[in-house]
């Protein structure tokens, strides 16, 4: 089954322009499927996939032969797993700029795009991000009928959120890879994110990247999901990992590059009184996070529930093209999530009970300094408007931008 993502219909738009199209995203969160997707129905089209080796080496080693083979006969060319030919960028800026074809590619890792290819692409490619499923995007595949009571309400009810709330549970313990969501038991769900998270050792870290020790990037990784949506304190992670600030440095920015984490890094306009160095890290995809620490226990078991809920609100911001940023000041004032969106700065709080009439000391200081003309208050399930607050679901994160006027 087939479920349409957000980003396909803004793709689309793009496939009769003369630039190259790139999906970049994390493995196995549906980029082949998109690809095929958007592959079916053409003519004059070929889909190639780099994962075959005889391909890469002809496209990499005699790029005029693969002119002739695969881009001469064609309108379309489409390349999956184009990650495996180094230095890609170099030889798509040749084909681009010598033959009229429409090329659309795909790739796990954008390491290449962005340090070495990206030079010889710029004017030439629109790059577009794919995620593991928004919520938006699971619970249309797991309820579509609930999904359109919570498109058409512009208040829920009591009833709805309560509906929506089992959902959002299963998409906090185990996200929103494709495979995953579509797996009928919790076994397999396990099963399958323990294969995501060893395939991205093998496969992007040892193949793509050959980085030799994945060893301390395991452990980085584990010590950095034991402090997810805290603040990163570089000098205490390099002891605890037993990496130097540098490797360590080099290591988190390949964890980045490669869609596992994100970093949420400070708001601030006055460097005197608010935190300006360091940054929260969140994970892409919160059922990642959870197999890295072997834990997918029920939320009303575990005593990381908030965090779990903020690394939610923080993937929802993010799929939407949100930067992620929090405030922080030196007296340890703090707001979860500083949204700068069509020229307001909005506050974010993040609340793990069922229901919050009120907000921190912290948010009502963030208000009184910077006097933002609207706010919002995150709860489990609760909904109210008071005067410029706004009290929403947890699960509205990714839809509460699409009406701020």
């Amino acid at each position: 089954m087939y479920i349409q993502r957000t980003s396909e219909t803004e793709i689309r738009k793009y496939l009769e322009k003369r630039e190259i199209i790139a999906i970049v995203g994390p493995r196995q969160c549906g980029k082949t499927t998109l690809l095929k997707q958007l592959f079916e129905g053409l003519s004059d089209a070929i889909f190639l996939d780099f994962e075959d080796r005889t391909l890469v080496a002809l496209f990499t080693e005699d790029i005029k032969a693969f002119i002739e083979l695969y881009v001469k006969p064609y309108k379309y060319l489409f390349i999956d797993e184009f990650q495996y030919a180094k230095k890609g960028g170099q030889a798509l800026k040749f084909i681009y700029d010598n033959h009229p074809i429409k090329i659309i590619i795909s790739g796990s890792s954008i390491s290449d795009l962005s340090v070495q290819g990206i030079k010889y692409l710029v004017g030439r490619i629109f790059v577009f991000n794919l995620y593991p499923f928004s919520f938006e995007e699971f619970l249309q595949y797991k309820d579509p009928k609930l999904l359109m009571l919570v498109h058409r309400e512009t208040t829920q009810t009591q009833v709805i959120m309560d509906m929506v709330l089992p959902y959002m549970e299963e998409f906090c313990r185990y996200g929103g890879y494709p495979r995953v969501v579509m797996a009928s038991t919790h076994e397999e769900k396990e099963t399958i994110l323990h294969n995501i998270y060893n395939t991205y050792l093998l496969k992007e870290i040892r193949d793509i990247l050959m980085l030799p020790d994945d060893f301390k990037l395991s452990k980085l990784m584990n010590a950095l999901a034991l402090r997810m949506s805290s603040l990163t304190k570089y000098h205490e992670l390099s002891a605890i990992v037993g990496m130097q600030y540098l490797e360590l440095q080099r290591n988190i920015n390949v964890l980045e590059k490669t869609f596992v984490i994100r970093r949420s890094r400070p708001f601030f306009t006055n460097k005197g009184v608010e935190l300006v160095k360091e940054p929260k890290v969140f994970f892409i995809d919160n059922g990642f996070r959870n197999s890295i620490i072997k834990d997918f226990r029920p939320l009303n078991q575990r005593s990381d529930k908030g965090e779990l809920y903020e690394n939610f609100v923080a993937t929802e911001l993010m799929k939407k093209g949100h930067d992620l940023k929090f405030w922080r000041t030196k007296s340890k004032a703090e707001v979860d999530f500083i949204v700068e969106h069509q020229g307001q700065v909005i506050p974010l709080e993040i609340k793990s009970h069922l229901k919050i009439t009120t907000f921190s000391k912290s948010y009502a200081s963030f208000l009184d300094k910077y006097k933002p003309k609207k706010g919002y208050i995150l709860a489990e399930a609760f909904w109210d408007d008071k005067k410029m607050i706004h009290f929403r679901p947890i699960y509205m994160a990714g839809k509460i931008f699409d009406r701020v006027n």
